[in-house]
């Protein structure tokens, strides 16, 4: 069985940082495409981040949608088959439920990260709340 555990949410003060943690079990990191999403109450599902070997399999690959460029890191590990997402800078906006998100045997490009779909397996989320 595939799943994907989140860790590492919870309340933060703007302009502060937070590092999100997703265990994944079932796929192998190597073949495998690992997204971030989040959510908002009332919002669409919004990608954040995608990590994974390049259509090439020659190098790593990470993609950034346009609101969380230059705040946020992806990263994975693929010994321990976790992927983090490192979020620095937070605001409010940045308030969501955060899920990561796994495609067994695929590749992140930028313009294919963006869709949900592309994903089959997902983790149950993690709260990630900005506030003074």
């Amino acid at each position: 069985d595939v799943q994907l555990v989140e860790s590492g949410g919870g309340l933060v003060q703007p302009g502060g940082s937070l590092r999100l943690s997703c265990a994944v079990s079932g796929v192998s990191l190597d073949t495998a495409a690992i997204g971030w999403f989040r959510q908002a109450p009332g919002k669409e599902r919004e990608a954040v981040s995608c990590i994974s070997d390049s259509d090439t399999r020659t190098y790593l690959a990470s993609f950034y949608s346009n609101s969380v460029t230059g705040r946020f890191s992806i990263s994975r590990n693929v010994a321990e088959n976790t992927v983090e997402l490192r979020m620095r800078y937070l605001s409010p906006h940045d308030t969501a439920t955060y899920f990561c998100a796994a495609e067994a045997v695929g590749y992140c490009d930028r313009d294919n990260f963006y869709f949900p779909s592309k994903f089959q397996y997902w983790g149950q989320g993690i709260q990630v709340t900005v506030s003074s």
